[in-house]
């Protein structure tokens, strides 16, 4: 599906910057072809961005809320109308399916219209009467945001943060992954049209705009999703100026198999599937390691192999009956390829799962035929790291005090799921240490934009989603007005 390169640019103060160099998206389907050039923005591009949105600030903070909600609306809606032509193109750069693309979209637009929803009951002022005076609860916008996103769900991970720093009146940069910036880019195009020049600006470019994006002394929060390691870099370059962050970072979530779970459902190992397989297990909240009562071992593997190899089908995003399409980039195929051949050299079993529906295709992409593990080490590498990518090891656990303690033997704590009988379930839910635990699901089929999100542990500071994702991006202002008098024992 070759069409004409797609070229993005970035948006500074509410024009499109002429930016000299650029560089290319290939199809990770078919890396030959090109998909479309970002530019290779400067520090100093950034540093425009940045002193543009400090200047738009004032006004937009000032702007009513009702105003912001209707320019929000109107982005939505063209959003909507542009899905036929950005859907494909998300397709072509990332690898997702087009049914997973659609997906994103969908996802991306919930969450916008939720915002929309309630941004001005949860964002007005809180007032107080009391016997002793009045006090009002204000939630102040808190200046430029700088918003670092990735490549495995750019729109959604975009917009998490675009929709609610813009109607609490904050002022944005953001730079998207070079691993898909096209269609995101395409996105906060359609929406920096609607608001005033300055609210919404957008860089691409390598670490140095990340620097300035992370310490510039305007930039008053940054809301950045991607990998703890990239996430302690951060932290230090906002320290001086002690920035305001929201971070949503990586995870080794994991999936406990109940002795009580019924392996012969099969809608609900279909579902166990997916969670660990769908877009090639490039999602922060994928089942990344299964553990499985002892006792239904056996039965479950066998149950689980039978259901990957009628759901699993690996090929071209735009074959309707493909499932999974290629891993993004060739550094990830290496990493988690390193993962499997650990574990494999180690003694554990190397399953492939699904069928690969085009092998001539297959061999010129960035393909991975999803594994399953058996046989790994509790302290293996594929068990311990986050593989991000289209394998999972399974391990037997004896009994819920032991499948707890090897669920939270981890540095990470995204999210995690828990499958059998749901009171049982529930109480084991508990004791895991995660942002979210789902009962009977998993990943991206469990996710609700109307409650929080985010990680425990070194998977992150703050939520997103909900209220609390508005919140996030306003600072309380107290504003009290007591009865004067006179305090006791003060002298005169």
């Amino acid at each position: 599906m070759a069409t004409e390169p797609v070229i993005v640019h970035a948006i500074i103060n509410g024009e499109k910057a002429n930016t000299p160099k650029q560089y290319p998206r290939e199809n990770p389907t078919n890396p030959e072809e090109i998909v479309g050039y970002g530019p290779t923005n400067t520090r100093e591009d950034a540093i425009r961005a940045i002193e543009a949105a400090a200047a738009a600030f004032p006004a937009w903070a000032a702007t009513p809320i009702d105003e912001r909600i209707a320019r929000m609306e109107r982005a939505i809606e063209k959003i909507r109308a542009a899905i036929p032509e950005l859907a494909p193109l998300l397709s072509r750069e990332h690898g997702k399916p087009l049914y997973d693309a659609q997906g994103e979209f969908f996802v991306t637009l919930a969450w916008m219209e939720y915002a929309c929803k309630t941004a001005k009951d949860v964002l007005q002022d809180k007032v107080m009467d009391t016997a002793d005076g009045k006090t009002i609860i204000a939630h102040d916008p808190l200046g430029v945001v700088s918003a670092i996103t990735p490549w495995n769900y750019p729109l959604s991970l975009s917009s998490i943060k675009i929709a609610p720093a813009l109607l609490a009146g904050n002022t944005m940069v953001l730079k998207p992954s070079p691993f898909a910036p096209l269609t995101v880019s395409k996105m906060v195009e359609i929406i920096a049209a609607e608001f005033p020049a300055g609210v919404l600006n957008m860089v691409h470019g390598d670490a140095d705009v990340g620097v300035e994006l992370t310490s510039n002394p305007l930039i008053a929060k940054i809301a950045f999703t991607g990998g703890t390691k990239t996430a302690k870099h951060i932290m230090k370059a906002a320290a001086d100026t002690i920035k305001n962050m929201t971070l949503e970072l990586g995870g080794n979530d994991a999936a406990v198999i109940l002795s009580d779970f019924d392996v012969n459902d099969d809608r609900a190992m279909r579902r166990l599937v997916i969670s660990n397989f769908l877009t090639a297990g490039q999602i922060c909240m994928i089942a990344k390691r299964v553990y499985v009562h002892r006792s239904i071992y056996d039965k479950f593997v066998e149950k689980y192999i039978e259901a990957a190899n009628k759901w699993i089908r690996v090929g071209d995003p735009f074959n309707p009956n493909v499932t999974i399409g290629p891993v993004n980039n060739p550094g990830q195929v290496k990493f988690v390829q390193g993962l499997i051949d650990d574990a494999q050299s180690r003694g554990a079993e190397v399953i492939k799962l699904g069928q690969v529906l085009d092998p001539d295709a297959f061999a010129k992409g960035y393909f991975m035929q999803p594994t399953l593990v058996l046989g790994a080490d509790y302290n293996d590498r594929i068990v311990v790291e986050e593989q991000f990518g289209p394998t999972v090891p399974v391990l037997p656990f004896d009994d819920d005090e032991q499948a707890i303690n090897l669920v939270n033997d981890s540095i990470y704590g995204l999210t995690s799921s828990v499958w059998g009988e749901e009171e049982h379930a529930i109480r084991v839910a508990r004791r895991i240490q995660a942002g979210t635990t789902m009962i009977n699901t998993a990943a991206v089929q469990g996710l609700d934009v109307r409650f929080p999100f985010g990680g425990v542990k070194q998977s992150g500071v703050g939520r997103e989603y909900g209220a609390e994702g508005l919140l996030a991006y306003v600072d309380l202002h107290v504003i009290n007005m007591p009865k004067v008098g006179e305090l006791p024992n003060i002298p005169e």
